[in-house]
């Protein structure tokens, strides 16, 4: 019960907005944890998905304290044009999406634990086919390449992620990139499109720039 009070009495000295910030909160745990668990393929404890424009949790295992950001549009796609696909979106411990992010797959997408998605990022394993002349792309098939993003990563606003991309552990992407290619370890990638500018040396631990 002492506990209990000392909650109570920290919650009154919050100001009106955090007050607010917390009570949606555990609106939003509440909502995740009792409506939307059973439509995942997995969902740990005191994960949270708040307000969402389209989501399909049926494709999606999710770890624990995972955190979903409003507005969010994170879309497997199960059919196309009427070709079938097996899309599966893993997302490790302790990831979080801000606000507008947009998730598109049709195969297997990995996003490790503890990763950073900073808002109005887009990340996809899908690119449409465009060879069939006077055909709309969109009505195109779909080219599926693995895309993962390796733990402890960082990434920006603006980012765009695109099909085949691999990051390696706790690689930092900066503002407004478009990503594609493979990235070692310990790297900070920037630019349109994008390239390694530093990278960790192993040997000194130091961050250091990249020539060339």
């Amino acid at each position: 019960m002492t506990k209990v009070i000392r909650k109570i009495r920290k919650f009154s000295g919050y100001s009106f907005s955090r007050k607010i910030e917390v009570m949606e909160y555990f609106y939003y745990l509440l909502v995740t944890q009792i409506i939307y668990k059973p439509r995942f393929i997995s969902l740990g404890k005191s994960s949270i998905v708040k307000k969402n424009l389209f989501i399909t949790p049926e494709y999606m295992s999710l770890g624990s304290n995972i955190f979903i950001g409003p507005q969010a549009r994170i879309e497997g796609a199960g059919m196309w044009h009427n070709k079938l696909y097996n899309p599966i979106l893993t997302i490790g411990d302790g990831v979080i999406f801000q606000q507008r992010c947009h998730v598109t797959f049709a195969g297997n997408l990995k996003i490790g634990a503890n990763t950073f998605v900073a808002h109005d990022v887009t990340i996809t394993d899908i690119d449409h086919d465009y060879k069939v002349i006077n055909k709309p792309i969109a009505q195109q098939e779909l080219i599926v390449n693995e895309t993962e993003i390796g733990e402890n990563c960082f990434i920006g606003s603006g980012v765009k992620i695109q099909a085949g991309t691999k990051l390696g552990f706790q690689c930092v992407v900066g503002a407004n990139a478009v990503v594609r290619g493979e990235f070692p370890d310990y790297s900070v990638i920037v630019g349109v499109p994008a390239k390694v500018i530093k990278r960790l040396n192993n040997s000194t631990k130091c961050w250091e720039r990249v020539t060339g």
